[in-house]
């Protein structure tokens, strides 16, 4: 009895041992539980912070890009706005200069016109002063007839108007022929300026167009590329198409100038071709020159030969066909010198027509009357 009353003491101190040690072991495994949460919601707090750092890094660059972008394109069309606004005030400077210079031309033919009122005045009074001298001079003729051969009033009238008619008629043909010469003169003169001035009225807005031509560059460092190093690109430029390659403070733009309108074409085409390219240096300049005169000589020939079709001619050598396409890069008081001379022929035709001669010789002579141009 005393053995089993030890065992279930034994039995009941092992229990609440194991119950104490199994409680302790827990509290133990829950606090570690407890420490490593803490330090997994550390390092989740510190990612998260880490995270949102990155992110807004991120988005204040992309801001400052984005407002960067935007400046830059304001910039670039204020620029543009501000090309355009220079471009217009020069066309309105030069038409000021213009209508300036019409106005004077104005006040100087009003000032002949009057003059020549003034002259025609003074000469119809001179006129009307002979005509009445003459007239006493008739009268004085007559009385002097009369007494001298006692002859009627009638018969002295008849002798002295017979007298008088000579004298007369060749103090009024002298008098005749120099206004007649005079008003050919004016008429003439007159005509010439109403011309003049119907042609600057009409060609104004192309006369620029004559002598410079312009190609737009996508940048301005793309001036010091096409000048190269000691300038030897622009010298082999102008060596190779012959023209004047014009570079300022006009922005994204160089000038060609030249009076042969086929070489300023092809400096042009070719220009535009070496900066699209982006490949410039001397021999690559000299292929592309080459090229283009192949190109636009083609064309030449092409223009020339439409237009002899286009008016039914034949028969025409085909370096004369060569100079009539050339004239399509020809202006002439603001208009194209190849439209115009189609322009004549047909005219010409039409007069021959109306005159009942060759018709096809007229249109021949109208294509062909301002190949001098060529």
């Amino acid at each position: 009895m005393t053995n089993y009353l030890y065992l279930l003491i034994f039995l009941a101190a092992g229990s609440v041992i194991g119950f104490v040690l199994s409680a302790l072991f827990f509290k133990a495994s829950a606090r570690k539980k407890l420490s490593n949460a803490k330090q997994e919601a550390k390092k989740l707090l510190a990612d998260a912070e880490k995270e949102t750092a990155t992110i807004k890094k991120e988005a204040l660059l992309e801001a400052k890009d984005l407002s960067l972008r935007s400046k830059t394109e304001s910039e670039k069309e204020l620029k543009e706005k501000q090309t355009d606004l220079n471009k217009l005030e020069k066309r309105l400077r030069q038409r000021e200069e213009m209508f300036d210079k019409k106005l004077v031309q104005i006040d100087k033919k009003d000032y002949s016109i009057n003059r020549k009122e003034r002259e025609l005045g003074k000469r119809e009074k001179e006129i009307s002063e002979k005509d009445l001298k003459y007239q006493n001079l008739i009268k004085e003729q007559s009385a002097l007839l009369e007494h001298i051969s006692n002859l009627s009033a009638e018969e002295a009238k008849k002798e002295l108007l017979k007298k008088v008619e000579g004298e007369s008629r060749f103090e009024a043909a002298k008098i005749a022929k120099r206004i007649e010469d005079e008003v050919l003169e004016n008429a003439d003169k007159k005509c010439k300026d109403i011309l003049s001035t119907a042609v600057q009225r009409y060609a104004s807005d192309f006369v620029s167009d004559h002598t410079i031509s312009t190609v737009s560059l996508p940048s301005d460092e793309m001036k010091g590329r096409i000048i190269g190093r000691e300038g030897r690109n622009i010298r082999a430029l102008e060596s190779a198409t012959g023209v004047e390659f014009i570079i300022d403070d006009t922005p994204e733009t160089v000038l060609i100038s030249c009076f042969d309108a086929v070489r300023r074409e092809i400096a042009r085409i070719s220009l535009e071709r070496l900066t699209k390219d982006g490949r410039i240096h001397p021999a690559r300049i000299e292929e592309i020159v080459k090229k283009v005169k192949k190109e636009v000589n083609a064309t030449i020939k092409e223009e020339g030969e439409k237009a002899v079709f286009d008016l039914g001619l034949h028969g025409i050598h085909p370096e004369i066909i060569k100079l009539v396409g050339r004239l399509k890069f020809r202006t002439s008081y603001g208009q194209n010198v190849l439209q115009h001379s189609k322009e004549v022929a047909h005219l010409a035709s039409l007069m021959a027509g109306e005159l009942g001669v060759n018709m096809k010789l007229a249109k021949r002579a109208g294509i062909l009357h301002d190949i001098g141009k060529a």
